[in-house]
């Protein structure tokens, strides 16, 4: 299937590693011209090496002033035209209610929710002028099952959920707005987690395969980066162009609600 990005312009945030640069790769090979960003210098210049023709800037999506230098930096680059925005940044707070504190949760709202309010806000000028303007954000399958363990995170995905079935409508009909709802994925949160397993004996393979079946993941593994990179590619391209207000998941069959 063609998806019709040849000759478009797509912006990735927390586009240096993980998800977001597998969907650069994707979008790059699918013909759009990509813009990234990213926090880490070092990763940014990694993965900038990695996708030949791409535009890379270091940004912090928190920051309102450099996210608008960030749109101004890709407006001149492409010359105004911007027809996919992919929100992808942030990852999660393991703790319970009684182990959050005020700090933290100020700063986990803050995160999942301006992460994708202030890119909006620099990049909605740029997407109005395109005639098949899309924004996915990335989000969590927290959004819909909460978990006691991440209740500070799971609070702020829903919030973010609700944000985005939001805009779909308030965007509409210029804009779609959509998003995938990720399950397990391997990153570099678990490849940490596993390079500080309990039995450094334990293979990764082994390891990766236990927390599967911990998870009662029923698709048995974890899932790659190139598959939800996949699901967003499609959600922002032309092809999907029936689709709003959709979120799509990607969890290995994980999620328990119909």
């Amino acid at each position: 299937m063609d998806f019709g990005y040849s000759g478009r312009v797509a912006v990735v945030t927390g586009g240096s590693s993980g998800i977001g640069l597998a969907t650069a790769k994707i979008l790059l090979a699918e013909g759009a011209r990509v813009a990234i960003c990213g926090r880490d210098e070092a990763r940014l210049a990694a993965a900038s090496a990695a996708l030949p023709g791409a535009l890379a800037v270091q940004c912090d999506v928190l920051d309102r002033a450099a996210v608008s230098h960030f749109a101004a930096v890709v407006s001149e680059w492409s010359g105004g035209r911007l027809d996919l925005l992919v929100n992808n940044a942030g990852q999660g707070r393991v703790s319970t209610f009684a182990s959050t504190s005020d700090d933290d949760w100020r700063a986990e709202l803050e995160l999942k929710f301006f992460s994708q309010i202030h890119v909006i806000h620099a990049f909605k000028p740029m997407l109005e002028r395109s005639d098949a303007a899309a924004i996915v954000g990335v989000n969590s399958l927290l959004a819909v099952q909460p978990e006691p363990h991440m209740v500070c995170t799971s609070a702020a995905r829903a919030g973010v959920q609700s944000l985005l079935k939001s805009l779909a409508t308030e965007f509409a009909p210029g804009i779609r707005v959509n998003s995938i709802l990720l399950g397990l994925v391997d990153s570099g949160q678990w490849q940490r987690r596993f390079a500080a397993r309990e039995d450094q004996s334990q293979s990764r393979a082994d390891w990766y395969g236990a927390l599967a079946r911990g998870k009662h993941i029923p698709l048995a593994r974890l899932g790659e980066p190139e598959e939800p990179a996949r699901a967003i590619a499609f959600l922002g391209s032309p092809a999907a162009s029936y689709i709003t207000g959709a979120s799509l998941e990607v969890s290995g069959g994980v999620s328990r609600h119909i």
